[in-house]
């Protein structure tokens, strides 16, 4: 197994798209991790849980490193605006909308709200301050929603997909307000998080502090391009200008949006659940090679095979598919097994597959 030091310097070397021995990948255990009731505004139940979650994966050969979710969800944003934010059980926080159909001028009424003083803003400080007293472990950054996403909580998830055709200036002036909130809420972690692991908050393989910060965009499989480079590629420019670059996670099936994305400024990576996207030379062709390629494929994205009596896909093949597909050069593998003992022989098997 690389030391720490070794796997730093080659995840460096694919940041900078430079070529690497091996294609580095990740390998999580158990199910998604999210801000359910169990963890939320609980750092003390946070901070044990990660700790543990690394326990288990000692001797398990990848290049994820120990460190912290800071776990608040994605709606963060949107409840700073005034949304009401529900904990539950089943997900991340659930935000109630305040824009409509009925009340679409109210969005020139609301505020952006101050990063040091808004009570949403400042129980997120509060709970990143106790993660460092509580673990001598970094942190990862708290989720990011982009504009768009948080525009979608603000306003009716229905509703505001057809205000881009309907009422398009009332939009810009949503995603404007959203926007500026949005580059508040990044500057003020970067400030306050004194041992940052990465710019992102999804993953245990770290986004360095050059790629910019990244963002999570699950909206922008919805549109078509034209719609997409309108409402999200010109608010992710001004997010990606202020800090020096910017990663972009989407959920869904991107192939019709990804040419858009490329268009972004000084775009630095993508992040993409494959089993999702049922085109992938479409995106391929678009970004393979030009930035780094996340590609994210987790036991629970894949269906589970009826007509092989509930056999899962064998997650170290569809691996070197992808990678026979997209490459060598700026692509990270990211997955998940159930346990220490799939992911120890899962990391065996994915470095005898991925390594020259």
């Amino acid at each position: 197994m690389l030391e720490s030091g070794e796997r730093l310097k080659l995840l460096e070397r694919l940041w900078r798209l430079e070529e690497t021995s091996e294609v580095p990948f990740v390998i999580d255990i158990g199910q998604f991790h999210g801000a359910t009731g169990e963890f939320y505004g609980k750092p003390d139940v946070e901070a044990k849980w990660n700790e543990e979650l690394h326990r288990k994966r000692e001797g398990v050969y990848d290049y994820g490193f120990p460190n912290i979710k800071p776990n608040l969800g994605i709606g963060t944003i949107a409840a700073a605006f005034g949304c009401e934010q529900t904990v539950n059980d089943e997900a991340d926080p659930w935000i109630k909308s305040i824009i409509n159909e009925d009340n679409v001028d109210d969005v020139h009424k609301l505020k952006i709200p101050d990063p040091e003083n808004n009570a949403v803003f400042a129980a997120v400080w509060k709970h990143l301050d106790a993660l460092s007293r509580l673990s001598p472990l970094p942190l990862r950054m708290a989720n990011v929603a982009s504009p768009l996403v948080t525009a979608s909580m603000i306003w009716d998830y229905t509703a505001f997909i057809e205000s881009l055709l309907i009422f398009p200036d009332e939009v810009h002036v949503l995603l404007e307000k959203v926007t500026e909130a949005t580059i508040l809420y990044i500057r003020e972690q970067f400030k306050r998080i004194k041992n940052l692991f990465s710019v992102g908050h999804e993953s245990i393989c770290p986004i360095p502090r050059f790629a910019g910060v990244r963002v999570s965009d699950d909206t922008a499989a919805l549109l078509s391009p034209d719609l997409y480079r309108e409402f999200g590629v010109k608010y992710l420019n001004k997010i990606s200008r202020e800090f020096g670059g910017i990663v972009v996670h989407s959920c869904g099936d991107v192939q019709f949006v990804v040419s858009a994305m490329m268009e972004i400024e000084g775009l630095k990576g993508l992040d993409f659940t494959m089993p999702q996207v049922m085109n992938w030379e479409a995106v391929r062709d678009a970004a393979a090679g030009r930035v780094v390629l996340n590609l994210r494929q987790r036991y629970w994205d894949h269906p589970i095979d009826v007509n092989s009596c509930g056999a899962r896909v064998d997650l170290a093949e569809y691996s070197e598919k992808l990678v026979r597909t997209f490459g060598r050069k700026g692509v990270i593998i990211e997955t998940a097994v159930e346990t220490p003992d799939e992911a120890r022989a899962l990391g065996e098997e994915l470095h005898r597959k991925l390594s020259c």
